[in-house]
């Protein structure tokens, strides 16, 4: 059911369609009074549509807020009124999935000791969690790769899906897509995402409206390119979704990129999005919606527009939007949705102006435009996404960019036991994996043709390269099969090793232990190229420094060649059977040999096959037997799922917010600081303070699985917060790693960290610009909340972990007027206190008192980005759940 609002604008109205009638709430009454919705943005036509719908008199949504959106129209800069988001569903992962459930047990636990019921905490919207983030790649390369890579991932998680089965069957709308169906974005475009949504309200009527999501995972836009609002968001916020509680947000500014032209022969849509990463960085768009229209969207597929969507975390922005057109439909009778669903969506968009008419340009806060003719074969990379190279300068960029590490070129060491060598810039990991390019068939085809022109000429990979195919979906896998590409690929040594995100997220698996130790004893510069999203340092694996992102068919090209430091466009990929060069252009498609082949293999019966009982899973996942039950049953021993002591000692009347009182630094840190970076990611070392704990408990190392893995666990996710081997703390000059001090001694953060906490000593974070970027993990702001960190003061936040660290109770504060940790002379040395905390307003300026190590002090000003009334509530409450609760429980 969904709850609906006064309509004091008095437009709800009715659409009939093949027969059914479906309530909506008209966009074209509220502009016969209100002022005229034609030009504004579609991303922002939703937000509208929202408030229309949720508008009761002011409680939430007032008719104010309606004008604030529609009047934005004539001063088109982010705005200063905060409105009241309620998106239409939740899309989980199981990495973040995991403690969203594990928080909604416990919270069901807690309400229980403050006297309240149970069955508040239940989803009130849909909320759908696929499990696609623990599949690693331990066996790869052989025909039974996959069937192994299953056998070893229940094996290993088996105890997370038992919980994750719990909650499938205890929590009202929540549906589990058990593992190996796909990656939980490609599931929702080409499965879940219905781009109109409908469901009853209060007086059993269907309503019909936007679909609009969030989700646990950055790269929830991609739904975008279905015209399906989505965004990521932190844990902590999904929660408050699924429990009812809107999403306060300002009303934003929304950039409008501008497509022309079409891409050239044998140029990729992965081409296309680095480029558009690469421009859209440096307009800046973080915090911002960006929405593409033009000509040259009717040259795009629907995949390739899911694809510029994808990435809008790299190119900073909340959302990358495209509005519906015949393109939309397509893809939604080709993905098997039901025909009166797409009628729905047809007559629903033309209705209330979310149909693309080239005719009408919106309103826009700024745009910038590109030629697609423009657009060259590229990569991304050493180091981040949005740092495009052309294919030819590849060689030179990581001669550059790896100058302080990079020290033998050409010169190469003997791997023990093997009969090859291996140096500087050889590729290690040659990956086709990510939503972000294996949600598209262009790309996927393109990568099997040209494995079939390699195999065709004797070409195989060099031996060192481990090489693996993860695609999204087992579409995939359907009409590669039937296109009879997968035999050439398995040829060339990419087997389907899995279903799920794999070596985008980390889940690379080991390198051959040989190989592992001729490039760390003898400090080589290995390289991977991935189809990816992500390249952080330390991302895809720890033996490996630079790293690049590349459409599939280049991952394909890359792994024939091995290496990265030779011009990849005029020195040969191999040499054939046949003892001739072969080039690049010789196993290169043309873009009708793609298009064909797509059209012989891709059709809409795939689909509807493979979606036919989406929830069902293989032997293994239904051999698992639970039980539903009002509160679970926590596992005395468990080191995958524990209940988290955030409600302990929790009463109805929150305690009161005290200044923050001569707090040490426990990190300091430079630019670019990822959620990679602080939340715990990647595998779990021995000699860690996670690995310690994890063998205090009789965990055997081969047993340590991922700290993603894990997250269901606060003692060992507190532990592995700011562990990334490749993090630097300015207070520890010289050593790399997750390393702080306490009284002058050198040490894991976490152990300072309890050290201080024994002491009743408050810690703070300092930091430089963009701290935060990358996946929305909500374990960055919880980890730094249960260390004892009370603030977090840096030059500039990403969108998602900002409010990650609201929603745990953790002050976000940004230096001002040019300040920054150096010209402020900050170090280990210096304590901080932060004034005025307990009656903070948003976005106010506060005042930080500095003590040095001398006994001087100064202060300097720095602005609060606690942005919203709402945010002003959750911090004061100790954070949003404790907020949500106490709500529920009253």
């Amino acid at each position: 059911m969904t709850q609906v609002g006064q309509d004091t604008l008095g437009t709800r109205s009715t659409l009939s369609v093949g027969g059914t009638d479906y309530a909506y709430y008209s966009l074209a009454k509220a502009a016969a009074k209100l002022g005229d919705v034609s030009r504004l943005p579609f991303s922002m036509k939703v937000l509208l549509e929202n408030l229309l719908r949720f508008e009761d008199g002011g409680f939430t949504v007032s008719t104010d807020h309606v004008k604030a959106v529609i009047d934005w129209q004539h001063n088109p800069t982010e705005s200063s009124e905060e409105i009241q988001y309620r998106p239409a569903r939740v899309l989980l992962q199981d990495f973040t999935g995991v403690p969203c459930v594990v928080d909604l047990a416990a919270m069901r636990d807690a309400i229980a000791t403050l006297g309240g019921d149970t069955s508040r905490i239940n989803p009130l919207v849909p909320v759908n969690l696929v499990i696609d983030h623990s599949v690693m790649v331990d066996e790869f390369g052989h025909p039974k790769a996959f069937e192994e890579n299953v056998e070893i991932e229940y094996h290993r998680n088996m105890e997370r899906y038992d919980f994750l089965k719990w909650g499938s069957k205890s929590l009202n709308n929540f549906y589990a897509v058990p593992p190996g169906t796909g990656i939980c974005h490609q599931v929702n475009l080409e499965n879940i995402a219905q781009t109109v949504w409908t469901s009853k309200d209060q007086d059993g009527v269907t309503v019909a409206y936007p679909d609009t999501c969030v989700g646990t995972d950055s790269h929830t836009t991609m739904i975008n390119g279905l015209g399906v609002l989505g965004w990521g968001v932190g844990g902590i916020e999904a929660e408050a979704a699924m429990l009812g509680q809107p999403v306060s947000m300002l009303i934003p500014e929304v950039v409008g990129f501008k497509l022309t032209g079409e891409l050239k022969e044998g140029v990729t849509a992965t081409d296309l999005v680095l480029t558009c990463t690469n421009l859209l960085r440096q307009h800046g768009v973080v915090g911002r919606f960006v929405e593409y229209y033009g000509p040259g969207l009717a040259s795009l597929s629907l995949a390739d527009r899911a694809t510029l969507a994808n990435m809008a975390p790299e190119y900073g922005a909340t959302c990358g939007f495209f509005g519906i057109d015949d393109k939309t439909l397509d893809y939604l009778r080709l993905t098997g949705r039901e025909e009166s669903q797409i009628a729905l969506v047809e007559a629903y968009a033309r209705e209330q102006g979310f149909w693309i008419d080239p005719s009408v340009e919106p309103v826009f806060s700024s745009t910038l435009e590109l030629d697609m003719g423009s657009v060259v074969p590229s990569l991304a990379g050493p180091k981040r996404p949005q740092d495009r190279v052309d294919l030819t300068h590849v060689d030179d960029v990581f001669a550059k960019d790896m100058a302080e590490v990079y020290k033998k070129a050409n010169s190469r060491v003997a791997v023990e036991g093997k009969d090859f060598d291996i140096g500087d810039g050889d590729v290690m990991i040659a990956a086709i994996t990510s939503c972000t390019n294996t949600s598209n068939p262009g790309v996927l085809v393109a990568a099997g043709l040209v494995a079939k022109k390699a195999d065709a000429l004797g070409l195989k990979p060099k031996p060192w390269v481990k090489t693996s195919l993860a695609p999204g979906s087992q579409v995939v896998t359907d009409y590669l099969v039937k296109a009879g590409l997968q035999q050439h690929l398995d040829n060339i040594g990419f087997n389907l090793v899995g279903y799920g995100c794999t070596t985008c997220i980390g889940n690379s698996g080991p390198l051959a232990e040989p190989i592992s130790k001729a490039i760390n004893d003898n400090g080589l510069v290995a390289a991977a190229v991935i189809s990816g999203n992500r390249n952080f340092e330390g991302r895809v694996s720890p033996d490996v420094r630079a790293n690049f992102l590349a459409s599939p068919p280049l991952v394909v090209a890359y792994a024939l060649k091995g290496t990265v430091i030779e011009d990849f466009t005029t020195t040969p990929i191999g040499t054939g059977s046949n003892g001739q060069h072969v080039f690049l252009k010789d196993i290169w498609p043309t873009n009708l040999e793609v298009a064909e082949t797509m059209a012989s293999c891709l059709d809409r019966s795939m689909f509807q096959a493979r979606y036919a009982d989406v929830y069902k899973g293989d032997k293994h996942w239904q051999a698992i037997d639970v039980t539903g039950s009002e509160t679970y049953q926590w596992r005395a021993g468990s080191t995958y799922v524990a209940n988290p002591p955030y409600f302990e000692g929790m009463s109805m009347t929150p305690a009161p917010v005290l200044d923050i009182v001569d707090a040490k630094p426990l990190l300091i840190l430079g630019d670019s600081i990822t959620t990679d970076h602080i939340s715990p990611a990647g595998n779990i070392k021995a000699d860690s303070p996670a690995g310690q704990w994890l063998m205090e408990h009789q965990v055997a190392k081969a047993d340590f699985n991922s700290y993603g893995a894990r997250r269901g666990h606060h003692e060992v996710m507190m532990r592995g917060t700011f562990a990334n081997i490749r993090i630097k703390n300015e207070m520890v000059p010289g050593i790399e790693g997750g390393m702080s001090r306490y009284n002058g001694e050198v040490m894991p953060v976490y152990d300072a960290a309890m050290k201080n906490k024994a002491d009743g000593v408050p810690m703070v974070v300092v930091a430089g610009k963009e701290y935060g970027t990358g996946s929305s993990r909500d374990w960055a702001a919880k980890g730094t909340n249960l260390l004892g960190v009370r603030a977090v003061i840096v030059e500039s936040f990403e969108r998602i972990h900002r409010s990650n660290l609201v929603g745990m109770g953790v002050l976000p504060l940004q230096f001002k007027d040019g300040d920054t940790r150096n010209s402020l002379g900050l170090d280990g040395d210096c304590t901080f206190t932060i004034h005025g905390v307990a009656s903070l307003t948003p976005r106010q300026d506060v005042t930080v008192e500095v003590t040095r190590k001398d006994g001087s002090t100064f202060t300097f000003t720095a602005l609060c980005r606690i942005d919203t009334a709402n945010e002003i509530e959750y911090f004061n409450n100790g954070g949003i759940l404790h907020y949500v609760l106490r709500k529920l429980a009253s």
